[in-house]
C-alpha cells in the first residue's frame, strides 16, 4: 500500500503530467508537421507516403488487456512486407522510418497517465484490485511496435533481420543522427528482446576446426578484428594444432558465427602476439599434450553489431575454459594476451594538452635530453612536438636508441591509462573493462608485443595480460562491478607509481 501523503503528492503529479500531455500532444502535431515538411523536401515523390501507409498497415494496435492473450496474431505476410520495405530504404530512409515508428507507434503516454492516475485511487482498495490495475499499467508501458518485432523474430530470417536492424539503429545514435528519445527506446526494447532471444541456454559452443564448412572459415576470417588473417594459410593455422578456436551459433541464424575467441596453447603465459599469429609453425604439427599447460585468449571478436551490450564474449570465456579443462585436465593457467586499443590517442593527447600547458612531466629529465638529442632540438617543448610527432607517425620504432629510452615512460604511461584513467569509476579502455568485469587480474604489460604497424599506431606496441584466477574470478569481478575495485599485480602498480612520482600525483 502507498501512504497517503505520498497519494496526494503523487495525484498532483499526476495532474501534472494529464495537462502536460495535452501540451505535449500540440508540440508533437507540430513537430510531425515539420517532419512531413522535411521529408517531401528529402525524400523520393512517394517515398513519405509509402512509409506512413506501410506503417499504418503492418504495425497493428496492442490488443486490449481483456483480449491480450486470445488475439490472433497479424499474418505473417505483414512482418514480410515490413523486412522487405526496410531493405529496399536508402540509408537516410532508413533513419526516416525508425524515426517515424519509434514516434508514432510506441506507448500511449494517454493511457498510461490514465492508467497511473487509476492506480492511485485504488490504493485504499483491495490487494487484488491494486494487483490488477498494476499488471494494466504494466500491459500499457508495451510500446505498440513491439508485437511486430516479436512476430518478425518467427519467421524466416527475422532474427537477423532485427539483429541488423538494431545495428543499424546503433549507428544512428553514435552519428547523432537523431538525438529523438523515441529511437534510444526502440534501441532499448529491441536490446532487451534480443537479450531474451540470446540467453545462455540457445547458444551453441562450437569448435572451428579446419573440417568445418568452408563458408564458416571465410566468415571467420573476415569478422577477425583483432589481429587480421593474411590468407587461407594463416587461418589453417589459426585453427590447427596448439590452437583451438570456438564460436557461439544460434539456431535462428544458422551459419553466422555471432562471436569467436581464438585461443594459442602454450607451456607458458605469451608476452607478444607475434609468437602466436605469425610464426611459421608445421601445419601438419602433432600436437604434444606434455607440452599444454596455458590457454592464451589472444582475440574475442564479435561479429554481429547489433548484438552489442548484449552479453556473449564473457560466457563464451567461461565455457571455453571447461572446454579445454575436459580436454587437458591438467591445464593451470588461463590468459588473455590483449591489444591495447586508444592507448596512443590518449598519449597523443596527454603531449597536447602538456604543450598548452608549458608542462614536461610525462618524461624525465634524463629521457627528454635524450629524446631531445636524437631528434636534434631543446629539451623543451620543442622535443615535445617532436615526440608527439613520433608517436603519430610511429618513426620512433626505426630508432634503437628510442626504443630503448622511450620504454620506461611509454610503460609508465599505459599502466596509468589502463589502471588510472576512469570513466564513471570503471576503467576508460574497453577491453581492461571486459576482462575485469569478468574477474581477470590485470597481471603483466608486455613491451614489443605487438610490432605489427597496427599495434604501434594503436598502442606503441604494448600488450597486457589479465589473468584468469579460476577460484577468484567471482570475487574479482564483485569487487570491480560493486566497488570499482581493480585486482592488479605488482609489476602493474610499480609502473603506476614510477608514473605517480614522475607527474606528481
Amino acid at each position: 500500500m502507498i501512504p497517503q501523503p505520498i497519494i496526494s503528492t503523487l495525484r498532483s503529479g499526476v495532474s501534472f503530467w494529464r495537462h502536460r500531455s495535452v501540451l505535449v500532444t500540440a508540440l508533437r502535431l507540430q513537430a510531425l508537421d515539420f517532419r512531413s515538411v522535411r521529408c517531401r523536401f528529402t525524400s523520393a515523390p512517394g517515398t513519405v507516403r509509402s512509409m506512413e501507409d506501410i506503417l499504418t498497415r503492418v504495425v497493428v494496435p496492442l490488443p486490449t488487456y481483456e483480449t491480450r492473450e486470445k488475439s490472433p496474431p497479424p499474418p505473417e505476410s505483414n512482418s514480410v512486407e515490413f523486412m522487405h520495405f526496410y531493405k529496399s530504404l536508402e540509408k537516410e530512409e532508413k533513419s526516416q522510418f525508425l524515426a517515424t515508428l519509434s514516434h508514432d507507434f510506441g506507448v500511449d503516454h494517454k493511457g498510461v497517465s490514465e492508467l497511473a492516475g487509476k492506480l492511485l485511487d485504488t490504493q485504499l482498495r483491495d490487494l487484488a484490485t491494486i494487483l490488477q490495475v498494476e499488471d494494466r499499467l504494466r500491459y500499457s508501458l508495451t510500446p505498440r511496435y513491439k508485437q511486430l518485432l516479436n512476430h518478425i523474430s518467427r519467421v524466416e530470417g527475422g532474427v537477423k533481420f532485427l539483429v541488423d536492424l538494431r545495428a543499424d539503429l546503433l549507428e544512428i545514435i553514435s552519428s547523432k543522427g537523431s538525438d529523438s528519445p523515441h529511437i534510444r527506446d526502440l534501441n532499448g526494447t529491441l536490446k532487451s528482446l534480443l537479450s531474451e532471444w540470446f540467453s545462455v541456454g540457445l547458444l551453441h559452443l562450437e569448435r572451428i576446426t579446419w573440417q568445418s564448412p568452408c563458408e564458416i572459415l571465410q566468415k571467420i576470417s573476415q569478422y577477425e578484428a583483432v589481429h587480421p588473417v593474411r590468407n587461407w594459410t594463416d587461418i589453417k593455422r589459426r585453427v590447427g594444432p596448439y590452437r583451438r578456436c570456438y564460436a557461439f551459433t544460434h539456431a535462428a541464424m544458422p551459419g553466422e558465427p555471432l562471436v569467436v575467441l581464438h585461443v594459442a596453447l602454450t607451456e607458458d603465459i605469451s608476452d607478444n602476439i607475434q609468437s602466436i599469429v605469425r610464426e611459421l609453425a608445421t601445419l601438419d604439427l602433432e600436437e604434444d599434450v606434455n607440452k599444454v599447460n596455458t590457454a592464451v585468449f589472444y582475440s574475442i571478436s564479435s561479429s554481429q553489431a547489433g548484438l552489442q551490450g548484449v552479453e556473449l564474449g564473457n560466457v563464451l570465456i567461461k565455457r571455453v575454459v571447461r572446454e579445454l579443462q575436459s580436454e587437458f585436465p591438467h591445464m593451470s593457467q588461463f590468459s588473455s594476451l590483449s591489444p591495447i586499443p586508444g592507448f596512443s590517442s590518449w598519449l597523443l593527447g596527454m603531449l597536447s594538452q602538456h604543450r598548452k600547458e608549458g608542462r614536461m612531466e610525462l618524461l624525465t629529465e634524463r629521457e627528454w635530453r635524450e629524446v631531445a638529442d636524437v631528434t636534434n632540438t631543446a629539451p623543451d617543448t620543442n622535443a615535445l612536438d617532436a615526440l608527439r610527432k613520433l608517436i603519430s607517425t610511429g618513426e620512433w620504432t626505426r630508432s634503437e636508441r628510442l626504443v630503448h629510452v622511450l620504454e620506461p615512460a611509454l610503460m609508465r604511461l599505459c599502466a596509468w591509462y589502463l589502471y588510472g584513467e576512469k570513466r564513471r569509476g570503471y576503467t576508460l579502455n574497453p577491453v581492461a573493462n571486459f576482462h575485469l568485469q569478468n574477474g581477470a587480474t590485470m597481471w603483466r604489460l608486455n613491451w614489443h608485443a605487438d610490432t605489427s604497424p597496427r599495434g604501434v599506431a594503436n598502442s606503441c606496441g604494448i600488450m597486457v595480460n589479465y589473468r584468469y584466477f579460476l577460484q577468484e574470478t567471482p570475487s574479482n569481478s564483485a569487487a570491480y562491478m560493486h566497488n570499482k575495485v581493480i585486482t592488479v599485480t605488482e609489476q602493474v602498480l610499480g609502473l603506476v607509481s614510477q608514473f605517480q612520482k614522475n607527474s606528481k600525483l
